[in-house]
């Protein structure tokens, strides 16, 4: 072996060894934990939507797929009438396997089709910084809706799962932190598919600047 190769083994060698070391000592530290208030306690009121009817509960099978720690499952209604489906899915660590699902894959093997994908800005109410969403159409049957989902934790609101999931493994090196949701809303889609995204849209716009309580920044 020459003195170059040699040198280049044991570089190799040594950045391995720390490599070792640090991702160990990562294990070992575990989740580092955060405070957060049950999703049962996210408001009622919403700005100017209001909750109608109970929250629901999805059944066991359904809870074993999502694998979700806690989740909120609800409808909210404005002053005038407009109805939208409400639903955040949060996991305290993403370290074990469970991690959020993904509607481009739930849904469709749940009989939905999906349509008109796009994307588009959220302005928070509280004016926080606007962030990007999905948008699409989902048909099952004769049931049609247009849906927003995104990801949100850690201080981040994105649409794209792939960023999601590099966050994840960043924050999870930098601050020991896995944790995180899916955010998802969806609107009856009658004779316009613009009415049903600006009521789409206000929803989510109320709704985000209340999300950190219950899926810490």
């Amino acid at each position: 072996m020459s003195k170059s190769s040699s040198k280049r083994f044991w570089i190799v060698l040594v950045a391995l060894l720390i490599g070792g070391g640090i991702i160990n000592a990562w294990e070992r530290a575990g989740e580092a934990s955060v405070s957060r208030r049950p999703l049962k306690d996210f408001p009622s009121q919403v700005g100017s939507w209001h909750q109608r009817g109970s929250d629901s509960r999805f059944d066991d099978e359904t809870e074993k797929v999502l694998r979700a720690d806690d989740y909120v499952s609800r409808n909210y209604e404005s002053a005038d009438g407009r109805v939208a489906s409400f639903y955040v899915g949060y996991y305290a660590s993403q370290r074990t396997g469970a991690t959020y699902h993904s509607p481009l894959n739930c849904l469709p093997g749940a009989g939905w089709v999906m349509s008109d994908g796009g994307r588009i800005k959220i302005t928070p109410a509280n004016g926080r910084a606007a962030f990007e969403v999905n948008r699409y159409v989902v048909q099952n049957g004769n049931d049609r809706a247009l849906m927003l989902y995104w990801y949100e934790g850690r201080g981040r609101a994105v649409a794209s799962e792939y960023w999601g999931k590099i966050y994840t493994v960043i924050d999870s090196v930098r601050r020991r932190r896995s944790d995180g949701a899916m955010v998802r809303i969806m609107v009856p889609l009658g004779d316009s598919k613009e009415d049903a995204e600006k009521t789409a849209v206000e929803m989510a716009s109320q709704a985000a600047p209340q999300l950190s309580a219950f899926v810490p920044d």
